[in-house]
């Protein structure tokens, strides 16, 4: 029967009365539970309060004080502890720069990453506006084949956009023979597509036959790829001392901080990659390398280089390096020869202006790259953490797809090399059935069981051999494949640079901060303390500090209604703020228009 319970009784309130439908609860939803929080009186002082992680999917919740103390004497000056604060923690952004994971903390790692590599090639952010003179070029390298995958393939392009490109592929893989049997591979699957892949297909990547794809060579050649590009970079760098010596350009000597002196060569590459992964899962890079001098009385000073040196040399020494540079991989259990390690056959050098007139400039290219250094694996399909013992299972087929095929062999050729063999592929010996075998207790753990070996202990064994990490604990130069099995062997770095290149993440981060922290200070006392301020700087002996003493307490939103408040909140914002940017950019654009040339 449903309830007839006032539900304010001897209520006149306007809106208010006699009820006779029961009353929903409405926690359990993501708008009942929002409708909860902002219902709480507190309510704007939690959405300040959550203001700095307000667009994080999952934050990370700190709990514990915040100590106030007289930098002279130590004096406590005020302590403050989270319990005193909404949701007793203080709610601090993820930083994660993978768009799929968080994509408001991967838009702030995404502009970083854009204004970073934009300084190294038109100055700013206390890198000289020289640079802007410096020939560089913005090189592509790609992986060698391992098989044959399907694509899409454009001879000549008609569209004005190739982001948007609409123009007709060609036929995938077409092969003209009288012979039925020539369009076969040697597991008797087609080797020919017919098909005009449009963009956006997701067959494109996928192997036309997964038998003769070679997957261990590929997650080898993502491992390795990282100390393929160190030694191109070598290379090229080599190519253009010898340039110098042939131009008849001395050496410069430099004196290091032990007091040596040291002849090195008078030009220099400072470059800045990104990695890529294909829709096929191998890793290729985006790099912006640029061309600097060497200045004896300060090396880290960033100079131009000598006079001569153009665009076309510092193209000509990545081509030769990229086409001459090759390795083979330490010796495995499962290929005593090791893999060869060398670039593909596809490279792409073009020359930046940072004039604005090019078809490649500054602005397009720290774009370009900033973009990819947001992503992952999402391209082939593939999202998850870090695997172990107890999930590669879920994840990894020797029979299945081409990315579980993928991660098999990541965590196969990963094994210890002193293992030939993993555990759960030894032969068994041939003992009594073990229903009719004595039982015997396990010395070391305790277990009681009929086997010849305690599987608790087979077990533990395996899973802390799977979790040797690095070569230089076991000798494994293969062991950070079961590490990084959720990258498909790939383990670097995502965007990596020269240290000369331009400024580091960590100074844009603490910039930002001092700006947040001194935003809405009076334009007098801003003016009374010119410079750029640091999070570490301090203004002088009598400025209070603020120290914490947090712990972990958790990871996310403690509902969904929480989320949602937040997440709109911050999208708001950013709505606003990309609002007010391009109003400005009218604005800016408005001025330059009227102002007459000179």
């Amino acid at each position: 029967m449903d309830s007839t319970l006032d539900l304010t009784p001897r209520a006149s309130a306007r809106g208010v009365g006699s009820n006779a439908d029961t009353i929903p609860f409405v926690g359990y939803t993501a708008a009942g539970s929002a409708f909860t929080r902002a219902q709480q009186p507190d309510y704007f002082g939690w959405l300040d309060h959550v203001r700095a992680a307000a667009g994080c999917t999952r934050p990370i919740r700190l709990a514990g004080q915040l100590l106030t103390v007289e930098p002279a004497t130590g004096r406590l000056l005020h302590a403050r502890h989270t319990d005193a604060m909404p949701d007793a923690a203080i709610y601090k952004a993820c930083g994660n720069r993978r768009a799929a994971v968080c994509p408001a903390c991967a838009q702030t790692y995404q502009r970083d990453a854009y204004q970073l590599l934009r300084a190294g090639l038109v100055g700013g952010k206390g890198i000289p506006e020289t640079v802007a003179a410096h020939p560089a070029v913005f090189a592509t390298f790609t992986a060698p084949t391992f098989g044959t995958v399907h694509a899409r393939v454009v001879k000549r392009h008609t569209c004005a956009n190739r982001k948007r490109c609409d123009c007709r592929a060609e036929p995938c893989h077409a092969r003209r023979a009288t012979d039925p049997t020539a369009g076969l591979c040697a597991h008797n699957r087609p080797a020919v597509c017919w098909a005009r892949h449009e963009t956006g297909d997701t067959v494109i990547g996928r192997p036309l036959c997964l038998d003769c794809y070679d997957q261990d060579h590929q997650v080898v050649w993502n491992l390795f790829s990282g100390k393929l590009w160190h030694r191109t970079k070598q290379a090229a760098e080599r190519h253009l001392a010898h340039l110098a010596r042939q131009r008849g350009i001395p050496c410069v000597e430099v004196v290091t901080a032990s007091g040596n002196v040291r002849r090195v060569a008078p030009v220099r590459l400072s470059p800045g990659k990104v990695a890529e992964l294909q829709a096929r899962a191998a890793v290729h890079f985006h790099a912006i390398a640029r061309l600097d001098g060497v200045n004896p009385a300060d090396p880290d000073a960033i100079v131009p280089p000598p006079p001569g040196f153009t665009v076309d040399d510092l193209a000509n020494a990545l081509r030769h390096a990229a086409t001459q540079i090759a390795y083979t991989t330490p010796p495995h259990p499962d290929r005593a020869g090791g893999w060869s390690i060398t670039w593909g056959a596809q490279l792409d050098l073009e020359p930046i202006t940072t004039s604005g007139a090019g078809e490649v400039t500054d602005s397009l290219v720290a774009g370009y790259l900033a973009k990819y250094a947001t992503k992952s694996t999402e391209v082939t399909g593939h999202r998850s953490v870090r695997l172990t013992a107890d999930t590669i299972g879920d994840y990894a087929d020797p029979d299945g797809d081409h990315t579980a095929r993928l991660i098999d062999a990541c965590w196969r050729l990963g094994r210890p090399t002193s293992t030939p063999v993993p555990f759960s592929q030894r032969p068994r010996d041939h003992r009594p059935i073990p229903g009719f075998v004595k039982r015997w207790e396990c010395p070391n753990c305790g277990t009681h069981t009929r086997y010849a070996a305690c599987p608790v202990c087979v077990a533990d064994r395996q899973a802390s051999l799977d979790a040797e990490p690095t070569q230089s604990m076991t000798g494994n130069p293969y062991a950070r494949l079961r590490r990084w099995a959720h990258m498909l062997g790939y383990g670097g770095h995502f965007l990596t640079k020269a240290r000369r290149y331009s400024v580091t993440f960590q100074l844009l981060r603490d910039t930002r901060v001092a700006f947040r922290r001194h935003e809405h200070q009076d334009q007098d006392r801003a003016d009374e303390q010119p410079g750029t301020l640091r999070a570490v700087d301090h203004l002088d002996d009598t400025t209070p500090l603020i120290v914490g003493t947090l712990t972990f307490a958790g990871v996310g939103w403690h509902t969904t209604g929480d989320a949602l408040l937040a997440n709109t909140a911050a999208a708001m914002a950013r709505a606003r703020h990309a609002t007010g940017r391009e109003e400005l950019a009218h604005e800016l654009a408005a001025q330059s228009s009227l102002t007459p040339a000179a």
